[in-house]
């Protein structure tokens, strides 16, 4: 009597497909998350009314938030239904979505190494644009302060005197805050009511004596340069860390597929 031929019971394998599957939806709430924020900010300024007002997109924390949000949010729908569904395009796009970030990220990695110098000009250009255009943005202005009072405990580019290229805070400003730094530059003190008139005329030669006890007299490029160097391995596991998780993403995807494409391979035998 023949002997019966074993049927082929091998399938997608579960474990990527879902693992897969939950990676893309938390990067899929994440970008959501993240597009909502730019959006409501925009909304908040009326932006879409007034499209015109934007100038410098480096000048427009919203709008960083809107388009990042919204690659992650794109990209996290392609993994997630491309793995639910087990569609081969999606995953496919997903792949090369994934594939060109990250190659992006580690061209701008050894160009930044290599070109140091001109990456330290960029930056502090883009900062020096910050603080002449601190008064115009709301949101520009939140992203100036918590850099300066909660992150680096910084003020101005290099120095606090910076602030002198603000029409506001410049000491010809017939104004009141003319000569003066702005709230986030204060070193924090135990008062209970806290003070923000505290950066008022502190560029002023009257305040001499006296100004390294009230305000942050160090800039933020120095002050960026010294975290980076005490904080340098926590940032570089940071960066290995997403360059392992896209490195992953590509694998399970690739995976995922040829299991896909193989089973379709046996429907025509």
């Amino acid at each position: 009597m023949p002997r019966k031929r074993r049927r082929d019971k091998s399938e997608v394998s579960c474990c990527i497909k879902y693992l897969m599957f939950g990676f893309n939806v938390l990067f899929w709430f994440i970008g959501a998350g993240l597009l909502g924020i730019g959006l409501w900010a925009w909304t908040e300024k009326d932006m879409f009314q007034n499209i015109s007002k934007l100038t410098n997109i480096a000048l427009d924390p919203a709008l960083l938030f809107i388009i990042s949000g919204g690659v992650m949010f794109i990209i996290g729908f392609a993994g997630c239904i491309g793995s639910l569904r087990e569609n081969s395009c999606l995953l496919l796009f997903f792949m090369i979505a994934v594939g060109l970030i990250f190659f992006i990220e580690l061209l701008l990695g050894i160009l930044g190494f290599v070109y140091k110098d001109w990456v330290k000009d960029q930056i502090q250009g883009q900062v020096q644009n910050m603080i002449v255009n601190y008064r115009e943005d709301d949101d520009l202005q939140n992203l100036v302060d918590w850099v300066q009072r909660d992150w680096l405990h910084c003020c101005g580019v290099y120095a606090y005197n910076d602030w002198q290229s603000n029409m506001y805070f410049n000491c010809s400003s017939p104004g009141v805050e003319a000569c003066g730094v702005p709230f986030s530059c204060c070193q924090p003190t135990d008062d209970v009511i806290k003070n923000r008139h505290c950066g008022y005329d502190m560029l002023r030669s009257s305040h001499d004596y006296h100004r390294t006890t009230k305000i942050y007299t160090l800039g933020c490029i120095p002050s960026g340069e010294k975290w980076l160097e005490s904080n340098l391995i926590p940032v570089a596991g940071v960066a290995v860390g997403i360059a392992l998780l896209q490195i992953l993403g590509i694998c399970f995807a690739q995976n995922l597929r040829s299991d896909i494409q193989a089973q379709r391979a046996k429907w025509h035998y």
